[in-house]
């Protein structure tokens, strides 16, 4: 079944029909979604939402653009959070200078910070990176060890960079943006990464593949990613549905025998 591996169902855009999305999932051949924490308040709902639903795992963390929030005491109150049953990962973390919503040093400071948090805990991290490639890529070899495990989440740089990436052991989220007609680069990368090394996700409520781009995006849509991944892989929706899975299942470390 596919599994989304990042998504936002605490976020707002899903007040109105939350239950309704999320209890319709499985008859769209959708198993399991990793929701993913961008503020303190949504590491906090996402952890709400694993104690709801069988199929919901979670990831703790503090987005690039949230991180004005974060003080000593407010991290150790994240570290908890990692520590709960079904939080899965570290993130999302990283950096953003394309909203540039909060200082450079900063940013890089919290990173780093949730970097180490995840290899204390022995935990997989969520990568953000708009608009910061070279530093992003500086942080992470400098923080790397033959033990961390990372996926660079909408992975929107070169195949060049994604090669440095895959070397380093780490994994590519592809969500709709892979539709979009002008997503060449995108489109290059997929077609020259392992298949094994590849994530769905759909980063909901945003990001809609074709023919939905623009309006609310959620799991049900990801066959269509499904669709564009196998058409540049050569293989058929089914085996990149089978292989993500099984991707993430690895990634996550969440086994087959655990619900969802």
């Amino acid at each position: 079944m596919i599994f989304d591996s990042h998504a936002h169902y605490d976020d707002q855009a899903f007040d109105g029909d939350r239950e309704k999305v999320l209890t319709s999932l499985r008859e769209h051949n959708v198993g399991t979604v990793v929701n993913v924490g961008a503020s303190l308040k949504s590491t906090e709902n996402t952890v709400r939402l694993t104690k709801k639903y069988s199929f919901i795992y979670g990831a703790a963390g503090v987005h690039p653009d949230e991180v004005g929030e974060l003080t000593e005491e407010r991290f150790a109150w994240l570290k908890e959070q990692c520590r709960q049953e079904k939080i899965v990962a570290v993130g999302e973390t990283g950096l953003d200078y394309y909203w540039d919503r909060e200082d450079h040093e900063v940013q890089k400071q919290w990173f780093v910070r949730q970097l180490r948090l995840a290899k204390e805990l022995k935990k997989p991290v969520i990568v953000h990176s708009r608009e910061a490639a070279a530093d992003t890529m500086e942080i992470l070899k400098q923080e790397h060890d033959t033990e961390s495990l990372a996926v660079i989440h909408c992975y929107s740089y070169s195949s060049e960079m994604a090669r440095e990436y895959l070397k380093m052991g780490y994994y590519l989220g592809i969500g709709g943006v892979i539709t979009f007609k002008n997503a060449r680069k995108l489109k290059e990368t997929v077609q020259e990464a392992p298949l094994e090394r590849l994530l769905l996700e759909t980063d909901c409520p945003y990001l809609a593949p074709e023919p939905f781009r623009g309006k609310r995006n959620d799991s049900r849509y990801l066959s269509y990613v499904a669709e564009e991944v196998a058409g540049l892989k050569g293989v058929t929706a089914e085996e990149v549905i089978r292989i993500t899975e099984e991707n993430a299942r690895a990634f996550y470390g969440i086994s087959r025998g655990n619900k969802g």
